[in-house]
């Protein structure tokens, strides 16, 4: 793989699109310029033309909902309202793709952007400003929980702190989203994912997705103990699925915090090899949530890591190969776009 680009890697695996009629709603994309690490391979630019290059790869991605990632903050202003400019920016180039120009894909129908809860009280004026911002594609908002105790596995680029959901005064931020209508991405490790439930239940109005499985943890300390981190997970994620109020978005296991080191092999794995590996969480998540509080998510570019745009979502149709015309719509496309109010 040194040998040659990350692109060219990823090219190793071609295959032929599977169901490429099937609607999709891809909930989960981040958009980025002059973006650094991502173990040196994912690129730094990420924009409307990489996106659609990815998207139009074979698949029926009909809409797609952008995630905050922390780029183009304002660089002056009070701190709090930075991220405006996050979703100014994407709202850009969510105007861009609606005019057709660059084809049927709607880029940024939804935007989920940055407010920081542990603000307070205060941050309604931030989540006020960002609704005008987002011109009515503004749908929610993600402030990240994900954090460990082990130095070997990284915590989130805003580094929070341990307790983040159980927090008082994130809590207090928290209760603005409902009135407003506005949904919470819960990014979090497996460890974790009790702290969300406890938060799920302290907000039943309040609609919340757990991103990318609850981030079951496979580097660090927790290398070679997958079946110890997904038992853990399995009863952690069933309590949370009680809870009627949450979401689960399934992808999100192609990062390197998940242990499963794809991005080291000489070719990046099939979707066949990539659905095998992984099957177990999306299998156990859907028994849980059901088709109706599911959806496939791509998390690109982060997932690029490890697989191509089309590697992934033929993964997730050969998963879903057996489910009824009804279910494939629900997991692909109409779970996204109903929760997202799109």
């Amino acid at each position: 793989m040194k040998s040659m680009s990350h692109q060219q890697w990823l090219d190793q695996v071609v295959e032929e699109t599977l169901e490429p009629e099937l609607p999709i709603c891809d909930p989960h994309h981040h958009l980025w310029d002059h973006r650094t690490g991502m173990q040196g391979v994912v690129g730094p630019r990420y924009l409307l033309d990489e996106i659609l290059e990815d998207v139009n790869s074979g698949h029926n991605i009909v809409s797609t909902i952008f995630i905050e990632c922390g780029t183009m903050f304002n660089k002056d202003g009070p701190d709090e309202m930075k991220p405006i400019n996050e979703t100014l920016f994407v709202g850009g180039i969510a105007a861009m793709s609606a005019s057709g120009t660059y084809g049927s894909t709607e880029i940024a129908k939804g935007i989920i952007g940055t407010a920081y809860l542990t603000l307070g009280d205060s941050v309604a004026k931030v989540l006020d400003a960002q609704l005008v911002a987002g011109a009515g594609r503004f749908k929610g908002i993600r402030q990240a929980a994900s954090w460990d105790p082990s130095p070997d596995v990284g915590n989130h680029r805003t580094e929070p702190k341990p307790g983040l959901y159980l927090d008082p005064v994130f809590r207090e931020g928290f209760k603005h989203l409902a009135p407003r209508d506005l949904t919470y991405e819960g990014w979090c490790y497996h460890h974790q994912i009790p702290e969300l439930t406890d938060l799920a239940r302290a907000f039943p109005d309040t609609r919340i997705i757990l991103d990318h499985f609850g981030g079951p943890v496979g580097i660090g300390p927790y290398r070679g103990k997958e079946k110890e981190v997904f038992a853990e997970w399995k009863k952690s994620v069933a309590d949370l699925a009680q809870c009627p109020n949450v979401y689960a978005k399934l992808g999100g296991l192609a990062m390197d915090v998940n242990g499963y080191d794809w991005h080291e092999r000489p070719k990046p794995p099939t979707s066949e090899e990539f659905m095998q590996a992984t099957r177990h969480y999306y299998e156990e998540t859907i028994r849980l949530f059901g088709v109706e509080r599911c959806m496939f998510e791509s998390n690109f570019p982060v997932d690029k890591l490890s697989a191509s745009y089309h590697t992934v979502w033929n993964s997730f149709k050969r998963l879903a190969a057996d489910y009824s015309p009804a279910e494939k719509a629900r997991l692909f496309h109409d779970t996204a776009t109903e929760v997202y109010r799109l």
